[in-house]
């Protein structure tokens, strides 16, 4: 199975899903056009990863910010991790969140909300503070 790594545009993140290491992040900004585009070939990998896991899987999103067509997708990222940490595979999802964006911190909790597994808040210093 072969890694993915998706370069960041102005309205797509920047995808990193490591069959090796079992290391998955989704970084930036997601805005695009046609979210299914986007996001389907990145669903169907994580699908075919379920198939031969690593004994530890990580999933880190540290986003800028998302719309709603993104969230879904998110959200089904999301369900597949819990799908895996439920059939008893080691997986960590983390969410990243600068210290002054109340609403992608309020993102995550909701989310934890949601899904059956357990997502670690990130606080991440705001880079408009090193003046």
């Amino acid at each position: 199975m072969d890694s993915i790594h998706i370069k960041p545009t102005t309205k797509t993140p920047e995808v990193k899903l490591n069959h090796e290491t079992g290391q998955l992040e989704i970084i930036g900004r997601s805005i695009p056009e046609n979210s299914y585009q986007f996001y389907e070939p990145i669903l169907n990998w994580i699908d075919s990863y379920a198939n031969a896991p690593k004994d530890n899987t990580t999933l880190a999103f540290k986003l800028d910010y998302f719309n709603t067509s993104s969230s879904m997708y998110i959200l089904g990222i999301l369900k597949k991790m819990e799908k895996l940490s439920l059939s008893g595979h080691t997986v960590e999802v983390k969410w990243h969140y600068d210290e002054d964006d109340e609403d992608m911190h309020q993102t995550g909790v909701d989310l934890k909300q949601i899904v059956k597994i357990d997502i670690k808040m990130i606080e991440e210093a705001s880079s408009e503070n090193e003046e």
